[in-house]
């Protein structure tokens, strides 16, 4: 049922077509009477109509955006029904309508969250219409901090967990420049499956590495630090190439929960003229590498598989080395699959690494560095995807030059 009035309609701002109103009534004359109330005040409603709590848990939906509700059902009453109807949404204005004339009542009902607390034969029509609206409006200005608080709390706790987690690079050289974004794709994470480093040992090579554990959940989280801190220990300790991917792929076989959870992984050796890097790829993506504007992939061949195959099928040689050429003033964009595998427009073509290149290139061209850069290309994938990408996503840019 909804109301019709020949008054000029209220529309409540924020709220897209009409409100949409749950009445919890048994009384036949009672909902009646404020139908009528509020056809008269003016405000644009549809009334949903339940007579019993069992009707009201199935016919509330998230479309509610306010409950009138009774005390006095014939299958509930009092502040047990109210608790019960509070229960059915977190998101809906919850208003008391009832014939309990009882001030202490209306402080516990406030109290336990109704929005008000409102005794029938008092109300007139704009006053009603008046009560549902600043209630609408208080649930949305509560639910609007408690989103707000929720996002301090992450906000903090992110900050918290980066310093504790994410690496920060060991470089010591005025020739290189590092930049990294890291973003969890699961709503409200604090760290998902990517992971990536950067060290410079003492003979002046870099070595970067960037990999991504399949799934999203804190499982794979874990394991992505744990294997990010094990790659920094083997580079310190002088492993390199072939034979620490196979090491790390052992460390895998043993931490990982799952026989079917694989790894993939990146890394690069930069040589400590800047001039030449080794590059091994375990199943993932290539880097890019930045020249200027000119921005190309590197070749993905040669290759070797994702990490989490049985260390009795791999051992170091499964993993083998591509030596990249590096220009006087470079840079290399390390990244996960989550940029790449975002959609173009409505189908399901998805970006892919050309598309990357495109983007980087462009992106370049308009004067686009370091961070920036980076910040660029992720604004215009999710562009491009028309919403916010659901996969990890890790980026890495390290720029260097030549010395003189």
């Amino acid at each position: 049922m909804s109301t019709t009035s020949d008054h000029p309609t209220t529309v409540l701002p924020g709220i897209d077509g009409r409100l949409r109103l749950l009445l919890i009534e048994d009384d036949p004359g009672d909902a009646f009477l404020v139908e009528e109330l509020l056809a008269d005040s003016g405000l644009d409603v549809e009334i949903l109509h339940a007579r019993t709590l069992g009707e009201a848990r199935r016919r509330m939906s998230g479309r509610i955006h306010c409950v009138l509700a009774d005390l006095s059902l014939p299958d509930a009453g009092g502040l047990e029904l109210l608790q019960e109807v509070l229960s059915l949404t977190d998101r809906a204005a919850v208003v008391v309508l009832t014939g309990l004339a009882d001030a202490h009542l209306g402080v516990r009902a406030v109290a336990l969250g109704a929005e008000d607390y409102l005794v029938k034969g008092e109300v007139d029509g704009p006053l009603l219409a008046r009560a549902i609206r600043y209630a609408i409006e208080r649930k949305r200005a509560e639910e609007s901090e408690r989103r707000l608080v929720e996002a301090r709390i992450v906000s903090r706790e992110n900050a918290r967990l980066e310093r504790g987690l994410l690496p920060v690079p060991l470089i010591d050289d005025e020739a290189l420049r590092h930049h990294a974004r890291y973003r969890p794709g699961r709503r409200r994470a604090l760290l998902g499956g990517d992971f990536y480093d950067t060290v410079q040992t003492d003979d002046g090579s870099v070595h970067l590495m960037i990999g991504d554990v399949c799934g999203h959940g804190p499982d794979e989280a874990a394991l992505g630090v744990c294997l990010r801190m094990a790659w920094r220990t083997l580079v310190l300790a002088g492993h390199t190439g072939g034979q620490l991917l196979a090491t790390l792929n052992t460390v895998l076989g043993h931490e990982r929960r799952s026989d079917e959870l694989f790894t993939t992984v990146c890394t690069i050796t930069v040589d400590p003229s800047l001039r030449t890097a080794r590059m091994h790829l375990a199943g993932h993506p290539p880097p890019l590498l930045l020249a200027g504007d000119e921005v190309a992939a590197v070749p993905d061949e040669p290759s070797g598989p994702a990490l989490g195959l049985p260390t009795d099928l791999v051992d170091a040689g499964a993993w083998p080395a591509a030596e990249i050429a590096l220009p006087a003033s470079w840079g290399l964009l390390l990244y996960t699959d989550g940029l790449i595998e975002g959609r173009i427009g409505e189908g399901s073509v998805r970006l892919g690494t050309e598309g990357l290149v495109t983007l980087a290139r462009d992106a370049r061209r308009a004067g686009k560095a370091g961070g920036a850069l980076i910040d660029a290309l992720v604004a215009e994938v999710e562009r491009l995807n028309g919403e916010e990408l659901t996969d990890d996503v890790a980026v890495l840019l390290l720029t260097g030059q030549e010395r003189r």
